[in-house]
């Protein structure tokens, strides 16, 4: 989803100002390594190693980490863990997850319905998440669409719920009338922000912890979704779409069908009031699952921008500053990779991905875990 030389004393003042602010010393580490014993990581991913694989068939994607770091809550059709036949949540320890036997995983849903988006809140005991369940104990049906075409269904029966980590006490805690989901948690615990179509486009909301009270943050046509806060709770980053024209017409009737086509997808910022609204990225392709690095003056990224002449089927994580500049790819799998976040603490980036330690293709979309190497 390319670095540019930064001078020294710029290094050493934002690694200063990273320790004060954030707790996040990002200076490489002191231990040996071997790079040949580090078979998941692939040349020129200078800022990752250990690579681990957490997970081991089917579908695994959303891995985000507890305020703690010491799990991750993800989304699930992995037919060993999940005899659903579509997502649900789990939860899992990366420390002691071995070759995937099902005692690492915690169904923390229903195990009906389709779920997605699953965030932890904050003290950890608890997660929210979106699903269908209510509608239908049974999956939605897929979407069929014309050939070529790629298209995300926007199921109008998603509401978030909240259950404990063991999936028990499930609670409608967001819901109402359309698609509700793509919720995550502002790490001071005051905020909520999430996807919505109750206003009858896809839109970003914030919910207020203390009050309950809604507050719409994007209003432009298109899909605004995939909402993360900043370390420090004063900013969100999203991908969104602003078509125009002929798009425009294309994308509102998509969206009267409950459908989206993120074919054009590009990256936001902005205050957690929707206020001072910046685009980051202006990049061909679907450019989305950003996620603020530890500074907050850059983002990770997903995207397909450097292999459309090929098709575009192959994603990689990407970093830029949340000014446009230092475009810097991350990964180098030569497959799909992406939804990265960092650790609370900044030393380790999950994200999912179609790499294997045997290096051959394969449709399966693992969770893996790695080392950050802030300056390798």
């Amino acid at each position: 989803m390319i670095t540019p030389g930064i001078r020294t004393g710029f290094l050493f003042t934002a690694s200063l100002m990273l320790l004060v602010v954030t707790g996040f010393d990002p200076q490489p580490q002191e231990h040996p390594y071997n790079p040949t014993s580090d078979s998941l990581r692939y040349e020129g991913e200078v800022h990752i190693r250990n690579v681990k694989q957490l997970t081991f068939g089917g579908n695994n994607a959303e891995a985000y980490w507890s305020f703690d770091d010491e799990h991750l809550v993800f989304q699930s059709d992995w037919a060993d863990i999940n005899g659903q036949g579509c997502d649900q949540i789990y939860i899992m320890d990366p420390e002691t997850v071995g070759t995937g036997g099902s005692s690492d995983y915690q169904l923390a849903s229903t195990g009906l319905g389709r779920t997605t988006c699953s965030f932890f809140m904050p003290g950890n005991e608890k997660v929210i998440y979106g699903s269908t369940h209510e509608s239908s104990r049974e999956c939605p049906p897929p979407v069929m669409f014309g050939l070529g075409r790629y298209v995300w269904p926007i199921y109008e029966a998603y509401d978030i719920y909240i259950a404990n980590t063991d999936g028990s006490e499930v609670e409608l805690f967001i819901g109402g009338s359309g698609y509700d989901a793509e919720a995550t948690v502002s790490p001071d615990g005051k905020y909520i922000v999430f996807t919505s179509t109750r206003s009858g486009d896809l839109e970003l909301w914030r919910y207020d912890m203390k009050t309950g009270d809604l507050l719409q943050l994007t209003d432009d046509l298109g899909y605004d979704g995939g909402a993360f806060f900043s370390r420090d709770s004063q900013q969100i980053v999203w991908r969104a779409s602003r078509p125009t024209g002929e798009h425009a017409e294309v994308y509102k009737s998509l969206l009267q069908d409950n459908l989206v086509e993120p074919s054009e997808l590009n990256i936001f910022v902005a205050d957690i009031d929707g206020s001072n609204v910046r685009q980051v990225t202006n990049l061909p392709g679907a450019n989305w699952a950003p996620f603020f690095h530890p500074d907050g003056d850059r983002i990770l990224f997903t995207s397909n921008h450097n292999s459309l002449s090929e098709g575009g089927r192959l994603f990689a994580v990407f970093m830029i500053g949340t000014d446009g500049e230092g475009l810097t790819q991350i990964t180098h799998s030569g497959r799909f990779d992406a939804f990265p976040m960092f650790s609370y603490d900044g030393t380790r980036l999950v994200f999912s991905s179609n790499r294997n330690g045997s290096r051959t293709d394969s449709d399966d979309t693992n969770v893996f875990v790695a080392d950050w190497v802030e300056s390798p």
